[in-house]
């Protein structure tokens, strides 16, 4: 890398931040703040949706799966479940968001159970997406760390790593703080763009350095199985299997992108359900593509550095030999051998992806669902007021999880899924009690939430189920333990709360 990529990185953090206060002045109200007026055009909020979705985690791990002994596209098989599960959102879900004017989908819940629910979900979300999102940021992190030692070798790569995820940190809380949610979906909708040609650049420019360019790549991931995209083995095991993918993949996408206020807030930014839904639909197809394109690269690295070559692949147990996690493949070709300029566009692209942050969906949550129940008669600009407050606290605690999780060589993708399937069952268990038990209470409704979760956590650190079974197991046992226990207690009597 050379000194344009450099000015390209941080003239594109200054632009970043410069972006967020310039949308400061149209932050007058927490409606303003939290779904930008409800005016958002749905082809915006589709890349938002897609941008979010894929962001660094995509960028940076997908073409790790791809690289690793007896990696191959089987992967694929859970974006079948994510497409499935849109056209279940969209059925079910997406005409209730735009019943009155919800700033949070745990209102919902509050309308059909109470505030217990209410909070209980909230409280789970604000969890689980500081988690998750300490990960996205660790992973930004890895990739400036790379480009800093690249430049100055005495610097150790911890060192490197933890001034990256405090100055990356710092960005995205300043960035949000000035710029709510509508200048989060308008960066967004950028970042797509680059990223998306930062990536087709990134292939071509690997494929150059393939003796025999696209054709041997191919030829090789062939002769390693690379292009195997189906299992149809009926297991609870292993992580990327037909049924799993399908399945799992489904009711991990109804919990993230139906119940998770990360990305229905997105929908919310606009003013009709049927403008949601297309706006969900459409990013499948990109989502679909996308996925396809970072695996193929990751074939391409394969055969860029191949790792079969050298006498210590058949016996090392590291999967990503040489490397030691498949989220350091790619940093490292982009930092070692991409040209000047187009280094510095690519890693600014991955740096996109970091700053489209959730904490303003998390300051919208806490605000809305667990402040305002204790202080209720306050006005606008003291609720506005605290939401700047708690986007600035909720940085810090992201930039804390990212220096915790740093020397942690499980891939990223695979934390950050299994983080948002394990909280995000339960929840999208209540909201399906909500939409099909009309007899269940609030009581046997959060009886079925904290079981699930004791069950969960049960199997997440005492079995070997995989990840992508954890939405399906979390929201059928809430569902479940919720309806036998509501024989126990009498029905909802109040006439509004019979169904969501």
């Amino acid at each position: 890398m050379g000194y344009l990529d450099l000015v390209i990185i941080f003239g594109y953090l200054i632009g970043i931040t410069l972006f967020g206060v310039l949308f400061a002045g149209k932050q007058e109200t927490t409606e303003d703040y939290f779904v930008g007026d409800r005016s958002v055009p749905w082809w915006a909020i589709a890349a938002s949706i897609v941008a979010t979705e894929t962001s660094t985690i995509t960028f940076i791990s997908v073409p790790g799966i791809a690289f690793a002994r007896n990696g191959n596209f089987e992967f694929i098989q859970v974006v079948l479940g994510y497409l499935l599960g849109r056209i279940v959102i969209s059925i079910l879900f997406i005409p209730k968001y735009f019943r009155g004017d919800l700033l949070t989908v745990y209102q919902l819940l509050d309308q059909r159970f109470g505030n217990k629910i209410k909070m209980l979900a909230s409280t789970l979300f604000v969890i689980m997406r500081n988690i998750a999102d300490g990960i996205r940021l660790l992973l930004t992190a890895i990739v400036l760390a790379y480009v800093w030692t690249a430049f100055n070798q005495t610097t150790s790569l911890n060192t490197a790593i933890i001034i990256s995820i405090i100055l990356l940190g710092v960005v995205m809380i300043v960035f949000t703080y000035f710029g709510g949610m509508e200048a989060v979906i308008w960066v967004e909708v950028v970042q797509l763009g680059i990223y998306l040609a930062g990536a087709i650049a990134a292939a071509i420019v690997i494929a150059k350095g393939i003796n025999g360019g696209f054709g041997e790549a191919i030829s090789i991931g062939q002769q390693y199985n690379k292009f195997k995209f189906f299992d149809f083995t009926f297991t609870l095991t292993k992580t990327y299997t037909f049924w799993a993918g399908l399945i799992g993949g489904c009711f991990l996408t109804m919990s993230t992108h139906g119940t998770d206020q990360y990305l229905v807030q997105r929908y919310l930014c606009t003013d009709k359900p049927n403008r949601a839904a297309a706006a969900l639909l459409s990013s499948g197809a990109v989502v679909l593509t996308q996925f396809l394109g970072f695996l193929f690269i990751g074939v391409l690295l394969f055969a860029f550095y191949h790792p079969y070559t050298l006498p210590e692949y058949a016996s090392t147990t590291v999967a990503t030999f040489p490397f030691t996690g498949g989220d350091k493949v790619f940093p490292d070709f982009i930092t070692n051998y991409m040209p000047p300029g187009l280094a510095g566009l690519v890693v600014a692209a991955i740096f996109a992806a970091a700053l489209s942050s959730s904490l303003n969906s998390i300051a919208a949550t806490a605000v809305n669902d667990l402040y305002k129940p204790f202080k209720p008669n306050e006005n606008d600009k003291h609720y506005l007021k605290m939401s700047h407050i708690l986007t600035l606290i909720v940085g810090i605690i992201q930039i804390l999880i990212a220096l915790a999780l740093r020397n942690n060589n499980r891939s990223a993708l695979d934390h950050a899924l299994s983080v948002a399937a394990l909280i995000n069952g339960p929840v999208l268990g209540v909201f399906l009690i909500g939409t099909f038990l009309k007899r269940v209470s609030q009581t046997p409704a959060l009886i079925g939430m904290i079981v699930a979760i004791v069950v969960m956590l049960i199997i997440r650190f005492k079995t070997p189920v995989a990840f992508t079974w954890y939405g399906f197991f979390g929201s059928m046992i809430t569902f479940f333990v919720a309806w036998i226990a509501s024989f126990a207690f009498p029905p909802n009597e109040d006439v509004e709360r019979q169904e969501l």
